[in-house]
């Protein structure tokens, strides 16, 4: 007999003949799963619960949205969709933020995989100074740069536009999906970019058809969390959109339901279940690739 044959009979023996210890193992193995079982389904449920109760609020009349902390209202009032939709006029406002966020999504993910790429696969002086000082400039607070890119869309004739807002969602910093990035590309082999050199294929070539097809599980956190990030914005949009309310997103028109001397809370509930739909399913469809990429990403 062959050792090949030897080491091939070895994991079947071993999965027909269950060890002493294995049988040991198992509830313990058990035991631990309930007991984490029993600790995360409720810290699920109070994590869970806010964004439950919204929907239920959504459902209510306006005067009984705070009657109480239930989830199952007496009576379904699902009128406040059609109002939200189409009297607050919710439908351009939902076109608006697709057009935004998805343009927005599209730009950032070729710029921070274009910027990662060099940062990740080229050494170049004062490589790890930039590295750090991207680092940095991720506790920079974004209100502080609302003025500098007012009056950068303004100076661009860009200001009562979706252009303009798509440019300001997409021209910051994205500190962290670049390090993403630069991170995955890093910890590919060189024989990749040896082998494409050979070949005759240019930096461009390179970077299109070898390395961004291998970090898709990357692409998918860069897309999750700019999608995220663009539809929920606040202050970006509402700032630039002050003289130009047609143009507001989702975001901005839910704050448009709290007037000075009424608030449309059931209405409110309805547009930000609206609003947060989309994130949601978006998050469910990617959400094994951004585990996968948060996972490369910092793999050393």
């Amino acid at each position: 007999m062959t050792i090949s044959e030897l080491m091939a009979r070895v994991p079947r023996a071993r999965a027909g003949v269950p060890s002493v210890g294995a049988g040991r193992q198992r509830p313990r193995g058990r035991i631990r799963r309930m007991v984490t079982y029993a600790i995360l389904t409720p810290i699920a449920l109070a994590w869970i619960y806010p964004f439950l109760w919204m929907m239920s609020a959504s459902v209510r009349p306006n005067g009984k949205v705070f009657a109480g902390l239930g989830l199952f209202p007496t009576k379904w009032f699902f009128s406040n969709y059609t109002d939200a939709w189409i009297d607050a006029e919710m439908g351009r406002y939902f076109l608006n933020t697709v057009v935004v966020t998805f343009s927005g999504v599209a730009i950032v993910v070729f710029t921070t995989a274009t910027m990662g790429y060099v940062l990740g696969r080229y050494a170049f002086p004062g490589r790890r100074i930039l590295v750090a000082v991207l680092g940095a400039l991720v506790f920079l607070p974004q209100g502080y740069t609302i003025i500098p890119i007012f009056d950068l869309i303004g100076k661009l004739h860009l200001d009562g536009t979706l252009f303009g807002i798509i440019l300001a969602e997409s021209g910051q910093a994205h500190i962290i999906q670049l390090l993403l990035y630069a991170g995955y590309f890093r910890q590919l082999p060189k024989e990749l970019e040896e082998s494409a050199t050979m070949d005759g294929a240019g930096f461009f070539t390179i970077f299109v058809r070898v390395f961004l097809p291998l970090a898709k599980p990357v692409t998918a956190t860069v897309v999750i969390l700019q999608f995220i990030a663009s539809w929920n914005d606040f202050l970006l949009p509402l700032v630039l959109t002050l003289s130009q309310p047609d143009l507001r997103t989702l975001a901005v028109a839910v704050y448009s339901f709290q007037g000075e001397n009424y608030t449309s809370y059931a209405q409110m509930n309805a547009a930000s279940t609206i609003s947060l739909l989309p994130v949601v399913v978006v998050f469910l469809l990617l959400q094994r690739y951004f585990v996968e990429g948060i996972a490369g990403a910092v793999k050393q």
